[in-house]
Parts: C-alpha cells; sequence; structure tokens
C-alpha cells in the first residue's frame, strides 16, 4: 500500500462484511419456513419480510465491497491518493444509515413492493446521493490525473456510471404493471448482466495483473473484448425476461438469441483468467488464497450464470421453469460465484496490504475451512434448490398438483437446502473471523520496517 487513502478499502469492507453475515442469517431464517410446519414467528418476520432482507443484503454488502475495492484500485492504478477522504467516509455514512434505515422500515411494511428494490422512494433519493459522492470522488481523482488512465480504470468508471444510472429507472411509480416490470428489469438484469460485468472485468483484471504479473496489455486486450460481448449480448438480452409480462410477441426471439449468447463472454473470462493464472505467470504467486478464490469465482460464474442461465433461458423451457425452485438454483449460483466470491478474493487480496500481514495461504486452517465450507454447502444448497424445482415443475406444472401439495414433495429437498445453508453458515462464520484478522494492523513493533506511507491529501 502506498497511499494513505487506500485505507478506505478497509472500512468498507468492515461494513460490508457483519451485512454479508446478516444476509446469510435472514436467508436461513427464509429457508426454515419451507421446513417448519408451523412458523413461530409468523407476525414479526413473515417469509417476504425475511425474503426482501435477504436480497437487498446481498446487493447492499456487494456493493460496499466493491464500492471499498475501487477506493484502493484507483489509488492504485492511478498513483494519487483519492480525491477526498471525507467524502469517501460521508459517503459510507450515507449508505449504511438508508441501508439500515430501508431493512427495519421492512418488518413495518415501509416498502416499495417491487422484489430487489423495495427501498421507499425517500431511501433511494438518498442512495442516489451516496452513489452521486461516489462518481465524484473517484471521477476527480481519474480527471485530475488523466495521464495516468488506464483501460481497467476506464471500463470500471463506465461499470459505476451505468450502475447509478440504471438505477434510476426503478425510482418512478408506474400504474401500468407491464410498464413498471418492463423497466424495473432495465435495473435488475443491465446491472447484473451490464454494469457488474464491466465493474467485475475490471477488478478481475487488476487483481491478476497485481497477483501474478501477467502483462497489462494482454490482459486489458481480454477485457475490452469482454465488455463488447457484455455490452452486446447483455443489453438485447434483456428480453428473455420480457417473455410473461405483457410484452411485444418478437421478444422471445430476440430474448432467446440473445441470452443464448450471455455465457459467451463469462466463457472468455474464465479461459483467460486460467490462462493468465497458469500459463502467463511472470511473477511467484504469494497470496495463493486470494488467487483461490479469483479462479474459483471464475468457474462458479461460468457455471451459475452460463450454464444454469442458458439451461432455462429460451422460451420453451422458461415457461414451465420460470419462477420456480430452479430460477432460484440458477440466482444463488450466479450471484455466488460471478460477485460474491469475487468480492472475497478482493479483500483476500487488498486487507494483507493495508494491515501489513503476511498474505493468508490456502493451506492455512481456517482460511482453508472457509472456504471448502463455504463452497461445497454452496453446491449441495444449489443442487437442493434444482432437484426441488425439477420436482416442482413435474407435479405442478405438468401433473396440476395443488401448490401446497406439492410443496409436501418438495421438503426433503427443502431440509437438505436447509443443511446446506447450516454448513455455509459456519463457513461465515470462519470467514469473517479470518477476515478480521487480516484486517487488524500489525502492532508498531512488528510494522516498523514497513515503508513510509504518502501523505494523505
Amino acid at each position: 500500500m502506498r497511499y494513505q487513502s487506500q485505507k478506505l478499502a478497509r472500512e468498507y469492507f468492515l461494513a460490508a462484511l457483519p451485512l454479508f453475515f446478516l444476509q446469510v442469517v435472514f436467508g436461513i431464517l427464509a429457508s426454515v419456513k419451507y421446513v417448519w410446519g408451523y412458523d413461530p414467528l409468523l407476525n414479526i418476520v413473515p417469509f417476504n419480510v425475511a425474503r426482501a432482507i435477504h436480497l437487498n443484503l446481498l446487493v447492499f454488502w456487494l456493493l460496499l465491497a466493491l464500492m471499498g475495492a475501487t477506493y484502493y484500485m484507483v489509488a492504485d492504478e492511478i498513483q494519487t491518493e483519492i480525491y477526498s477522504i471525507r467524502l469517501a467516509r460521508i459517503q459510507l455514512g450515507i449508505l449504511l444509515v438508508s441501508g439500515v434505515v430501508a431493512i427495519a422500515g421492512y418488518f413495518f411494511q415501509w416498502s416499495f413492493g417491487m422484489p430487489f428494490l423495495e427501498q421507499p422512494t425517500l431511501i433511494k433519493a438518498v442512495i442516489v446521493v451516496g452513489a452521486l459522492i461516489f462518481l465524484y470522488n473517484i471521477a476527480m481523482t481519474m480527471f485530475t490525473n488523466h495521464h495516468q488512465l488506464t483501460g481497467t480504470t476506464a471500463t470500471l468508471l463506465g461499470g459505476m456510471v451505468m450502475l447509478a444510472i440504471m438505477f434510476l429507472f426503478g425510482i418512478p411509480f408506474m400504474p401500468n404493471l407491464t410498464t413498471q416490470y418492463y423497466f424495473w428489469w432495465w435495473v435488475i438484469h443491465l446491472w447484473v448482466e451490464g454494469a457488474w460485468e464491466l465493474i467485475a472485468a475490471a477488478l478481475v483484471a487488476w487483481v491478476l495483473i497485481k497477483l501474478t504479473g501477467v502483462p497489462r496489455r494482454r490482459v486489458e486486450g481480454w477485457v475490452f473484448a469482454e465488455v463488447a460481448l457484455v455490452l452486446l449480448t447483455g443489453i438485447i438480452g434483456t428480453g428473455h425476461h420480457y417473455y410473461w409480462i405483457g410484452t411485444p410477441h418478437y421478444w422471445l426471439w430476440w430474448g432467446a438469441i440473445f441470452s443464448a449468447a450471455e455465457p459467451i463472454p463469462i466463457m472468455l473470462m474464465l479461459v483467460d483468467a486460467v490462462r493468465s493464472m497458469l500459463k502467463a505467470r511472470t511473477l511467484p504467486v504469494v497470496n495463493t488464497l486470494a488467487l483461490a478464490w479469483l479462479g474459483a469465482s471464475a468457474f462458479v460464474h461460468f457455471m451459475g450464470a452460463g450454464v444454469w442461465g442458458f439451461g432455462q433461458t429460451l422460451p420453451q423451457i422458461n415457461r414451465w421453469t420460470h419462477g420456480t425452485q430452479i430460477t432460484a438454483s440458477h440466482g444463488h449460483f450466479a450471484f455466488w460465484g460471478a460477485y460474491g466470491m469475487l468480492a472475497i478474493a478482493l479483500m483476500y487480496a487488498i486487507l494483507p496490504e493495508i494491515s501489513g500481514r503476511k498474505p493468508a495461504n490456502r493451506k492455512e486452517g481456517l482460511s482453508f475451512s472457509a472456504f471448502v465450507c463455504l463452497n461445497f454447502s454452496m453446491i449441495f444448497m444449489v443442487m437442493a434448490l434444482l432437484i426441488a424445482g425439477i420436482v416442482q415443475v413435474y407435479l405442478q406444472r405438468v401433473m396440476g398438483l395443488e401448490f401446497l401439495e406439492v410443496q409436501e414433495h418438495m421438503r426433503l429437498w427443502f431440509e437438505v437446502r436447509l443443511v446446506a445453508g447450516a454448513v455455509f453458515t459456519v463457513g461465515a462464520v470462519l470467514l469473517l473471523g479470518d477476515l478480521f484478522r487480516l484486517a487488524r494492523p500489525l502492532p508498531t513493533t512488528e510494522s516498523a520496517t514497513e515503508p513510509e506511507l504518502a501523505p494523505a491529501s
């Protein structure tokens, strides 16, 4: 670490990690409701509230983690302090307060009603203020040192701007439900398949260069190719969400064709990551755990978003699987691989440099146990949801059985999902313990030999 402002990443990470754990807790609570014969928390935390908190915490902790990584990366790439440390801390405070108020409001039915975008309009306006502060801070850092701009930082800024703009389409209330959902997918899909893909591509490129010493020109060439494919397939591919909401019939063709092409950039990212790590490495890898999380992220990203997504994107299949537990299986696998594991990889790459501690090794007990618990339990959870979804499709949509009767036939797989979720919770505790250890600065006597940091701006 060369700049004082890079310590901002630790503040954002330490704010994100408890939110990650709370997301896991509410996920367990929601899954328990599928198994309980009687729900003692029905009047306190009904399923719709537990689900809303679970989903919103997912987005919330990931955004904080990626913003923290962005502050660290931009300072490292541009070779300067962040424009304003104070603004970054004000932004963190605004986002934390608005997020906590929104989540607390769900217990009292204070909600906009749209999944993932349940925040009331007032809260969304405050979130927009926080996002604008972030964009201003990053843009001023880049453009006051424009001679140091790189392809990765430009891609990252583009992804962040797109993220903020797309969020605006989820704010207005529209009385026509089809119109509301049409623009709702502009937020949900174009975040996941557009803005977040750009952000992920930039951060993956930067951390690969940092960990392995791969030539920048080679990595950035792949980033630009991936960005072009993401924008081409991702934007038009939004149409596969339009099949059943009353939009024109031509989206059945457009959505199917371009959605089928969406796994291509994900596959290229996987191939590039593996080739870069295994064949083009020019420096000895010291931080093997960060690299292990990054490689696993690329693979699970491809499987969860690519293979699982492609398996149900065509309208001929989607007519049966839409809104079933198969969709939940795809969602868990894709989000965990594409963004959750990437955020954890970034934390393992960045925190040791801030604290001055030795990077965690993939063979160390606590670090390796967390890695194994989280990833294997997620695989079992995803497979349980997939099998439950297949049972659901056949019994409910083919055989015509009643909804509640079908739920009883799925109970076994809900129980498997619950056990997997419990193991995932154990892994989350281990992960938090390991990352909080890495985030703790070394005592002065241990870090006396560290180079002096540049003064804060």
